[in-house]
């Protein structure tokens, strides 16, 4: 569909490559005072055979053959290494008209952000703490180099809520109080952009970031807003933007026991009411991922698929750090995992359903790939090879074999 828009072929060829060099470099690098304990893990450039072990090289923690690692040790870094994966420099196609920078302690804000690195802004998130600007954030704006974005009046920066303001970039702003009046404020910065109002929106709870998560992948990829309910009361700034819309798809995430029915009771009227979704954190990804209406969803239930999986218990703000590697590259929706070294049987079953498979030549099938979000306290090398597995495309068995 035509907001699917690709990134340039560059970014796409090189994003494997900058995610290696990017992944163990972000670790650490956050948030003031974060420590970098050099480990194996941490991958070298122009390893010669007799002077190193393969070990320095950083596999197969940072990569395997169907995965690879953004090893951030929180969504400043996070955020950092996905955007310079997708927006690698260079020339300008290859460089984002803007950045958005949120504080990192309002993943609210960052979820809603999301839709900003949707065309036409294709503006990602950073992260700073409030007034400061990390170290990863600042190296990051001078690698991104941000052109300005034309649709946001030459910005090169979107400034959400009340954050620093880097030097010698053009800023533009927008503010809100409550994470339903910031995402008001960002659906219409969004809506003006594009110059139409999308026909469609995502109404997501504001008080659990697990089952917000998904939608922050979706928003990026498609430029379908995000605004906030609470677990039974819908607040007046979101009633006013889905007005804004006239009568759009309502689709509701999450199950009845966060999102309850007297929220859809409100919604009632102002537009077609649809709840996607699962019954817990894990199985609402899953069900987002599956799920399609027409144009809208990923509808992943095919093999071919790219897949960005983070921890449940990782900081809120994780989701919308990592959502431009769902708008670019391989494309694909955000799942969750709910232990560090076990692979959910929810997860494990999804994964074999879109599992590759071939008959004669496997070079003309189609490929699964996972970015893996998390070091490996957070996601154990031996989940990232269960991951890999069920990832990897295989022969398949027909009645006339052997």
């Amino acid at each position: 569909m035509s907001s699917r828009t690709s990134r340039s072929p560059s970014a796409r060829a090189a994003a494997v490559a900058l995610a290696v060099a990017l992944a163990a470099t972000a670790a650490g690098c956050g948030r003031a005072g974060s420590s970098d304990t050099a480990t194996p893990d941490r991958p070298k450039i122009g390893v010669k055979g007799d002077t190193g072990s393969a070990a320095d090289l950083g596999f197969p923690v940072l990569a395997t053959k169907n995965t690879t690692r953004i090893a951030g040790a929180d969504p400043i870094a996070d955020a950092a290494a996905a955007t310079q994966i997708v927006y690698p420099g260079g020339p300008a196609g290859a460089r984002p008209g803007a950045v958005t920078l949120v504080d990192s302690a309002n993943w609210q804000a960052a979820v809603a952000a999301s839709v900003l690195d949707a065309p036409p802004l294709h503006a990602p998130t950073l992260f700073v703490n409030g007034r400061s600007i990390p170290a990863a954030t600042g190296k990051a704006l001078t690698a991104l180099a941000p052109t300005g974005a034309k649709a946001a009046a030459g910005a090169q920066v979107i400034r959400v809520g009340t954050v620093a303001r880097p030097a010698k970039l053009r800023p533009t702003d927008i503010k809100g109080g409550s994470p339903a009046a910031i995402a008001k404020a960002i659906d219409a910065f969004a809506t003006a952009a594009r110059g139409k109002a999308s026909r469609r929106v995502l109404v997501v709870t504001s008080e659990d970031p697990a089952y917000a998560a998904p939608a922050a992948a979706w928003a990026a990829t498609s430029g379908d807003p995000i605004l906030f309910t609470g677990k039974s009361h819908v607040p007046p700034e979101t009633i006013s933007a889905i007005r804004a819309h006239d009568k759009p798809k309502i689709y509701v995430l999450g199950p009845s026991t966060v999102v309850t029915p007297e929220v859809t009771k409100e919604l009632k009227g102002l537009g077609k009411i649809i709840r996607v979704g699962g019954q817990n954190p894990i199985t609402n990804a899953i069900g987002f991922a599956t799920y399609s209406d027409g144009d809208f969803g990923w509808g992943a239930t095919t093999p071919g698929h790219g897949l960005v999986m983070v921890p449940q218990t990782a900081d809120p703000a994780t989701a919308p750090a990592v959502a431009p590697l769902s708008a670019s590259g391989t494309y694909g929706p955000l799942l969750l995992l709910s232990a560090p070294d076990t692979l959910d049987r929810d997860v494990g079953g999804y994964l074999k359903d879109i599992q590759p498979g071939f008959d004669q030549n496997a070079a003309r099938g189609f490929f699964n790939h996972a970015w893996l979000v998390g070091d490996t306290k957070a996601i154990t090398a031996g989940l990232q090879a269960e991951v890999d597995d069920n990832l990897e495309t295989r022969p398949i068995a027909t009645k006339n074999a052997g």
